[in-house]
């Protein structure tokens, strides 16, 4: 039996958050059932939203991300994360992460992405690729972490409490079982410090842009340990991917209406501006409803000085949809099909 003073199931952003600040304390273990990097943070693309313009505030963040959340976001939660954002920005930069920038009447500042929701740019952000650089910067961290140690290929089973084991003391969780997924046993690791940073569950749904580690392991064993489970109903999803018969659905990042990207239907019509003033850069829940009720629809992006942002979506567009290299070589994007994927759908199906 393995004992740590921490333990953490999961690997990305939160848990190797968490992990490194833990470490400062004592010995921590840090769970993932693939590899490290296997997780949904690395699939992120848009960027980190956070005031750090003269021209943007934290009320306007506020209000924002209020209208957004539809008058089900708690208040208090909204302002802590919004106010702390830019302190958990210099943590990531600090340990050496760098977001693009561009340069305005000869300094630097940060090269702000704009996306559903937002009244300001205020997307952080390393080309299309922010999640993976996030989450390589975080690994790379942990690595000099002479007191952290990275289980890769080991998948949480159970969580272990008092009262599975029949103790008659007050009930609380006494450690994990961890499945070694190369040798096939079951190991027993004890701590009286567990956490579930395990990610969601929008994997059990058939049509999702979550990865497929996404499958709320962590979710289950909660559940089953007693935690109370709220809010079930909200899953991770993006209104937009590319669908092709022969290409694994592929996220379409919001980014991209933040820079121009239009929604069309079938018959070239702007359709989103008659459910919101925003058009295409309403919020996701707007988009996907809207979406669902158009036969078909499409992505139209004309010339964007900022298209070097969207290298990593440009290869996969190139394999799939025909004569796209030589429309992206002339610098001007055409008609994609969509396939719309938003929680509604899923459930149907």
């Amino acid at each position: 039996m393995k004992e740590y003073d921490f333990v953490v199931i999961g690997s990305g952003i939160a848990g190797l958050s968490f992990a490194l600040k833990a470490a400062k304390h004592g010995s921590v273990a840090v769970i993932t059932k693939r590899k490290g990097s296997d997780t949904n943070t690395a699939w992120a693309q848009g960027g980190i939203a956070c005031v750090t313009s003269d021209e943007d505030s934290f009320e306007l963040h506020v209000r924002d991300t209020l209208e957004a959340g539809a008058g089900l976001c708690d208040e208090a939660v909204v302002r802590a994360i919004v106010t702390e954002g830019p302190k958990r920005i210099r943590e990531l930069v600090e340990l050496g992460l760098q977001f693009d920038e561009r340069e305005i009447s000869g300094h630097r500042e940060p090269d702000l992405g704009k996306e559903g929701g937002h009244s300001k740019r205020r997307v952080l952000h390393v080309r299309d690729v922010t999640g993976k650089e996030i989450e390589n910067t975080l690994l790379r961290e942990l690595g000099r972490q002479s007191h952290v140690q990275l289980m890769e290929n080991h998948m949480a089973v159970d969580l272990i409490t008092a009262a599975k084991l029949g103790f008659a003391a007050e009930d609380r969780c006494l450690g994990v079982y961890v499945l070694d997924e190369k040798t096939g046993e079951v190991e027993t690791i004890r701590s009286d410090r567990i956490v579930l940073a395990s990610g969601g569950c929008g994997k059990v749904y058939l049509y999702t842009t979550n990865p497929d580690v996404a499958t709320g392991d962590g979710v289950a064993m909660a559940w089953r340990a007693g935690v109370e489970i709220s809010n079930m109903e909200f899953i991770q999803f993006h209104p937009t991917c590319l669908f092709h018969p022969l290409a694994k659905s592929f996220l379409i990042s919001e980014a991209v209406r933040g820079e121009g990207g239009i929604l069309r239907n079938n018959r070239g019509e702007d359709f989103m501006k008659r459910y919101d003033a925003r058009g295409s850069l309403a919020p996701r829940d707007i988009v996907a409803r809207a979406s669902a009720r158009a036969p078909s629809v499409c992505f139209w992006m004309s010339h964007t000085d900022r298209r070097n942002s969207f290298k990593s979506v440009s290869p996969i567009f190139t394999r799939h949809v025909c004569g796209l290299g030589s429309i992206c070589r002339s610098r001007q994007f055409r008609w994609y099909p969509l396939r719309i994927i938003n929680a509604v759908e899923s459930k149907r199906t």
